[in-house]
């Protein structure tokens, strides 16, 4: 049995298809690993989902920005939805529209296999969070997103403040926490998170640091898969495997195979032009 973590869709159908015969998927016998933005700007958002979903047997999906978006956008009035990009307009008037956003609101923030070895999140965790630590912090917003009382939270989702402080409370806590888990890049060493900063490492401001890197951030008995950081590209190091390689941008889509000793990478090409096979050039690519 194989276990495969693949990187960020943002609805690249055609290179998931791509990704997984390339590994040789069986999913009467391996794993798939997603680490979320499984929808938006890659063309194929719905099919996407539909794919995943049906994979539901034999995968762990965690949330990404995007898909927290998406979650939040199909709770407004229906002219506000119709004011969205046509891909994700494709999902909210979905006939199975209800399915398969209920099901992509019942995934997690955080997923931890310990007899694996491995942690799996969308953008980070914070640099004095523990395993342990996180997944308390992740149940507290899962428990309340899976509840009937979601729309609270989802309705005030966005906002860059408050900082992480184990004080806060109610929705302010909850989007502090979900701002750690799906939106983090570099940071402070209290771990202020610079949610401006989206490029390569080199290029932040003095001060700031990857998540990864910073200064007297804990030792994790876990290894942590994540994506989110496709200017980063594939790194690997410190514990950490990044492995969102800007498929919906051109770049190749990964898969990390993370059963056994070594975690092997398997990359396909992303998306491409519609019609002409040419991969799309290279764009700014950091939210």
């Amino acid at each position: 049995m194989a276990t495969y973590a693949i990187g960020d869709l943002q609805g690249c159908l055609d290179p998931l298809k791509r990704l997984l015969d390339a590994t040789g998927f069986d999913p009467a016998r391996d794993r798939l690993w997603f680490c979320g933005d499984l929808v938006n700007r890659g063309g194929d958002s719905l099919q996407t989902l539909r794919l995943v979903k049906s994979l539901s047997h034999c995968s762990e999906v965690v949330l990404g920005n995007h898909d927290l978006s998406l979650l939040a956008i199909a709770g407004r009035r229906e002219a506000e939805q119709r004011r969205v990009n046509a891909e994700l307009q494709t999902v909210l008037f979905a006939d199975d529209r209800d399915e398969l956003l209920d099901w992509l609101r019942s995934r997690k923030l955080l997923h931890v296999d310990r007899g694996l070895g491995w942690v799996m999140v969308h953008a980070g965790l914070a640099p004095k969070w523990t395993v342990k630590i996180a997944e308390a912090r992740a149940h507290e917003v899962e428990q309340r997103l899976h509840s009937r009382s979601h729309g609270k939270l989802l309705r005030n989702l966005y906002g860059d403040r408050p900082a992480w402080s184990p004080k806060l409370a109610g929705v302010d806590r909850h989007r502090a926490i979900i701002n750690v888990f799906t939106r983090m890049r570099y940071c402070t060493p209290s771990g202020r998170i610079a949610f401006d900063e989206k490029g390569a490492p080199g290029t932040q401001k003095p001060g700031l640091y990857p998540w990864f890197s910073v200064p007297g951030r804990v030792e994790r008995d876990l290894r942590v898969v994540c994506g989110h950081w496709s200017t980063l590209g594939l790194f690997q190091g410190l514990g950490v495997h990044a492995i969102d390689t800007g498929c919906v941008w051109g770049g190749p889509l990964t898969a990390l195979r993370l059963d056994g000793d070594l975690p092997q990478v398997i990359q396909v090409p992303g998306r491409t032009t519609q019609g002409t096979g040419m991969a799309f050039p290279a764009k700014p690519r950091g939210t």
